[in-house]
This record gives C-alpha cells, sequence and structure tokens, in this order.
C-alpha cells in the first residue's frame, strides 16, 4: 500500500457542488446566486449592509465610564489589626502594613469593621468606616486619618465629601 493509493472511506465525505459550468447541468447559469444584482456578481464585502452604517459600527465598542476621581482602598478589617495588636505592636501605621505584605508602597488603607478588636491600638489610615472607629475607640485607641497625596475633587472643582464624592449634590 503506497500513500497515492489512501482514501476516505466511502460516503464520509461528499465531493463540493460544481456549479457554474454551463446551461446543460443543474447548477449552471446563475450558478444558485439568482439574477443580477450585487451578490449575484460576488463583490459584497463581509459586514457590507447596502451603504448603511455596518453593525460593527454602531454597537459601542465599550460600556460605562471610568470615574477620574474614583480612590481605591486596600480593605484592612479589624481582626487582621487585632492579629498585629496581638504581636505586641500598639501603633499600626502605613509602614507597618507594608512590612508584613498587607499593603504595596502607594496604596491607599481603609480600616473596616470585621471582627473583634481587644486592645487599644493607634492606628494611621486613609480612611476608617464610623463601625471601626467606635470599636476602636471602645477599646481605648485612637484613629488618624492621613491626608491623600492628591487633592480630591467633585464636579466643578468643588472639594470633595468624605465617601461618595458625587453624593447630596
Amino acid at each position: 500500500m503506497r500513500v497515492h493509493d489512501l482514501s476516505p472511506a466511502p460516503g464520509s465525505t461528499t465531493k463540493a457542488k460544481r456549479v457554474g459550468r454551463g446551461v446543460g447541468g443543474k447548477g449552471g447559469k446563475t450558478a444558485g446566486r439568482g439574477t443580477k444584482g450585487q451578490r449575484a456578481r460576488n463583490t459584497v464585502a463581509r459586514g457590507f449592509e447596502g451603504g448603511q452604517m455596518p453593525l460593527k459600527q454602531r454597537v459601542p465598542k465599550l460600556k460605562g465610564f471610568n470615574n477620574p476621581f474614583r480612590v481605591e482602598y486596600r480593605a484592612i478589617n479589624l481582626h487582621v489589626i487585632s492579629e498585629i495588636l496581638d504581636s505586641g505592636v500598639d501603633t499600626v501605621t502605613l509602614e507597618v502594613l507594608i512590612d508584613r505584605g498587607l499593603l504595596h508602597k502607594g496604596e491607599f488603607v481603609k480600616v473596616l469593621a470585621r471582627g473583634e478588636i481587644s486592645g487599644a491600638v493607634h492606628i494611621h489610615a486613609h480612611g476608617v468606616s464610623a463601625a471601626a472607629k467606635s470599636a476602636i475607640e471602645a477599646a481605648g485607641g485612637s484613629v488618624t486619618l492621613v491626608e491623600l497625596p492628591f487633592r480630591a475633587e467633585g464636579r466643578a472643582g468643588r472639594p470633595a465629601v468624605k465617601g461618595n464624592q458625587f453624593a447630596n449634590r
């Protein structure tokens, strides 16, 4: 048996229909394209809609928008701060969080109230939730807000309010 002797199993493939080979046989003359017109002459580009704006150009590429004033915070919960407090640190600063791998340099941190805190701790953070602040102060600690390295502005250059910048306007 040689390579030229190989062939597919009988009935596994069918030959393509040969059209446009004269008017004598089936598929002659117009070759299944109908009569006249742009599509009969084989000149229609893929996606062409007859001069109308094509669908791929009518549909917008991306949805939504990016808020230029958004500030992304890394959330640190009270149970994480409690673990740091158990290791003998009484003041939690940004440097302490970076050293422990909880924060990357240049990120902003916000303290949230998940978990319990046992002892007094002094925290330096860019933001703190009201529940977390009350829990820290109830345990005898304090919260110092670190100022952001930029001035977050709301609409028309007015200073942004804390929390949602565009709320109550």
